[in-house]
């Protein structure tokens, strides 16, 4: 079995709790040595969470389902589990805390979260139960403070973190990418280019803007989302190919790994690391999550519903689900100020990510890379309509966030 990972986006959440700003700034710890979660520090609960590989499907075990408020560390071992490469902690729609790039057989790995009572969930995608409650007992979190613009304000801060999280992530799933394609095997190059494709997917519209010092914003040599996200459609023949899809090219289309194919992949690990550097100080106003929200669907109508962005591997379904749960954790973060500002906007917008949600699970699939179906012309051919008119009907009222935000007092 490939590697699956489907999107948080597709699990619907409830929860008692009102999650306070801080959850969004969880620590994060390096490995830990034991795998069954001995205590990292003693003020801290302990909760050990095991993947396994199963007959009828992969598990994603914890050792306890309850903690006290306060520290808590998830201490995760993938012992034989092809089909789960990350762990999420949520609340609220929100990713509090997470671990991605689990292989087999490596060594424990955690982090760790300051957590208020309430109820949470465990989501695991790709395997047989995705989605486990977790229960923290003791004082509840407080709710957050201050006016609109406070929990604004909170929002940004949250989402600064996330996106910090994104990229680090596809650091190290980029950093894979290379490793598999410099091994000279192909499916297992093929298996690595899609699980590293989600993350810049997901953060594409806030981390587009960065041009290489010594270079003009119009140069797409020193252009980073042009040397990491060009496509065949957008190619500029003065600087050639580059980034993800030139990759993408060798694996899918000539269906060879050359030296051409190695220095490319040298190339991308590269220019993501200066990505990560430059973005890593990033600061986001209100109004910037919501643009940026809606940006990812107009890349979602623009590129994926056409089958313009995987021209050669067709794992544009891949691409549309990362850049929806891109837009709904900015909007996931926004909400706490949006219910006070447009309560009836703020249950619109739930209410279409909740129908595309339902209506991108039809193509899931945890046998094949990446956990979607091939987005086959054939496919773009009898389901594109469908699939653009339930974006529209999420774009429509999410668009019309920003200068709510803008302008809130």
């Amino acid at each position: 079995m490939s590697p699956a990972r489907k999107t948080t986006v597709f699990t619907v959440i409830a929860v008692a709790t009102a999650v306070t700003a801080a959850l969004a700034g969880c620590s994060s710890t390096g490995s830990t040595d034991s795998p069954g979660g001995t205590a990292t520090s003693s003020a801290a609960s302990q909760v050990a969470i095991t993947l396994n590989a199963g007959g009828s499907g992969d598990s994603c075990d914890l050792s306890t389902t309850t903690a006290k408020a306060g520290p808590v560390t998830f201490t995760i071992t993938n012992k034989t589990s092809t089909a789960i490469t990350e762990v999420e902690l949520l609340s609220a729609g929100r990713i509090l805390g997470e671990k991605e790039n689990l292989a087999p057989g490596l060594g424990a790995v955690s982090f760790t979260s300051t957590l208020g009572g309430g109820r949470y969930q465990i989501y695991c995608p790709g395997a047989e139960k995705e989605t486990t409650a977790f229960t923290v007992t003791g004082k509840a979190a407080a709710a957050p403070k201050g006016g609109v613009q406070g929990l604004l304000k909170q929002g940004t801060t949250g989402y600064a973190t996330y996106v910090a999280g994104v990229l680090t992530n596809m650091t190290t799933a980029v950093d894979n990418l290379q490793t598999a394609v410099d091994s000279g095997d192909l499916a297992k190059a093929k298996a690595a280019y899609a699980l590293a494709r989600p993350f810049y997917e997901r953060i594409e519209s806030d981390v587009d803007g960065f041009v290489l010092p010594g270079f003009k914003a119009t140069d797409n040599a020193g252009n980073l989302d042009y040397l990491i996200d060009m496509r065949a459609s957008n190619l500029d023949d003065a600087v050639g190919w580059h980034g993800f899809h030139a990759v993408e090219r060798d694996l899918y289309g000539t269906g060879a790994i050359t030296d051409g194919t190695k220095q490319l992949a040298a190339e991308l690990t590269s220019n993501v690391g200066k990505l990560n550097a430059l973005a890593e100080k990033l600061t986001y106003k209100p109004e910037d999550l919501a643009n940026g929200a809606a940006g990812l669907l107009e890349e979602v109508q623009s590129e994926k519903i056409k089958g313009e962005e995987e021209a050669f591997s067709h794992l544009d379904l891949i691409d549309f689900a990362a850049n929806v749960e891109g837009a709904k954790q900015a909007f996931a973060f926004l909400e706490p100020g949006m219910k006070k500002i447009d309560p009836d906007l703020t249950k619109t917008v739930n209410t279409q990510f909740a129908a595309v949600a339902t209506l991108l699970e039809k193509y899931q699939d945890p046998s094949a890379a990446g956990g979607y179906v091939t987005y086959t012309p054939e496919l773009r051919a009898t389901d594109a309509g469908t699939l653009s008119q339930a974006v529209q009907a999420l774009q429509d009222p999410l668009s019309k966030i920003a200068e709510k935000v803008a302008t809130a007092r």
